[in-house]
């Protein structure tokens, strides 16, 4: 690798020092962390979930899941080239949508359980309409939002009419689904790969996380970036809005999860595993926000009293890396997924 420029690595180092004095002021600023205030709070019970559905159809890795908004439905993409729609309860297949790419990365589902999509290294995201089939009895395709220069690592739907996605030339951006043009893009978003996005639970804002260790806090009308946390020593791999809006959650290749406070703007506490080797590719909070689940690369889950602090146990299961983790919206189950090629709903 030829040399940096001196000029570029003296800027790097100047904006550490900035990040570093930033740091410092909020920590002047903190009379008190989060589990001192939260001491004299009842213990909550150990996890007890267990596998109530194991969703056997893929024959390769599976790198994403989603539950619908009826909290019953959920979609899973493999590097089978495959999206299958699934219900939980019964653990039955609803529809298997072949795709163009097998490299899919992120697949989501609209909150009316109308649409589902998905994309990855196609550089594209793909929009299914559930509720219509083409001549193959088939989900039919409906949008292929083009434009992006680097691979397809998240998308959301707001609603059936609109998409956030990030990816991996950094960009962020706004879809119509009604005409299938973007209306918003922000380049560059981050620093780096955009891989992760969350909403806020009344859809005004949304976060996200990169490989350029930061988290970005957006409002969803203006498309700016109000806030970017600092602290994670490598790749931000997921993200997750806490309930009350106010927060959010944090699992990074750096073998921690944290949870940052939006009013405080900085970390509120630091999450580690027992064996501090797990690097924690996805998470997810309960619907009170007192559990939060992160999924590693140790192949377990690992849950945490966000409180208090304290670890809770571990699912255990799984017989490779989790993926992808999804808590359903009624807070009663939650899927996840693996390179074991299975999918768990634990409840």
């Amino acid at each position: 690798m030829a040399p940096k420029d001196p000029e570029i690595l003296k800027l790097q180092e100047e904006l550490k020092d900035i990040i570093k004095k930033c740091q410092e002021d909020q920590a002047k600023q903190q009379d008190a962390t989060l589990a001192e205030k939260c001491a004299d709070m009842g213990d909550i019970p150990k996890i007890r979930l267990t596998t109530k559905k194991m969703l056997k159809g893929h024959i390769n890795k599976v790198n994403s899941v989603h539950y619908s908004g009826d909290s019953r439905h959920a979609v899973t993409g493999s590097l089978d080239g495959k999206l299958i729609i699934w219900d939980t309860w019964t653990g039955n297949k609803v529809q298997i949508i072949p795709l163009r790419s097998s490299w899919v990365m992120s697949c989501t589902f609209a909150p009316s359980g109308n649409f589902v999509a998905c994309g990855g290294m196609d550089n594209m995201c793909t929009v299914y309409d559930l509720n219509n089939r083409d001549s193959t009895g088939v989900a039919k395709m409906v949008r292929e939002l083009l434009g992006y220069e680097g691979f397809l690592s998240s998308c959301r739907f707001i609603d059936d009419k609109t998409l956030i996605t990030g990816s991996g030339d950094m960009k962020l951006c706004v879809w119509d689904m009604e005409v299938g043009k973007k209306v918003k893009e922000v380049f560059p978003a981050h620093c780096g790969d955009v891989v992760s996005i969350s909403l806020s639970p009344d859809n005004s804002y949304f976060v996200t996380g990169s490989v350029d260790r930061t988290c970005k806090l957006w409002d969803f009308k203006e498309m700016e970036c109000k806030q970017t946390f600092f602290g994670h020593e490598a790749d931000v791999n997921s993200v997750c809005f806490h309930p009350s809006g106010q927060a959010f959650a944090t699992g990074s290749e750096d073998k921690t999860a944290r949870l940052f406070d939006i009013r405080a703007d900085q970390q509120l506490a630091l999450f580690t595993p027992p064996n501090k080797t797990s690097g924690f590719t996805s998470c997810g909070l309960s619907i009170s926000g007192r559990y939060l689940l992160c999924g590693s690369d140790d192949h377990s889950v690992h849950v945490w009293d966000a409180m208090k602090n304290v670890h809770n146990g571990c699912l255990s299961g799984h017989e490779n890396r989790i993926t992808s983790l999804s808590v359903s919206s009624n807070g009663m189950a939650v899927a996840t997924c693996s390179w074991d090629q299975n999918v768990r709903v634990w409840g």
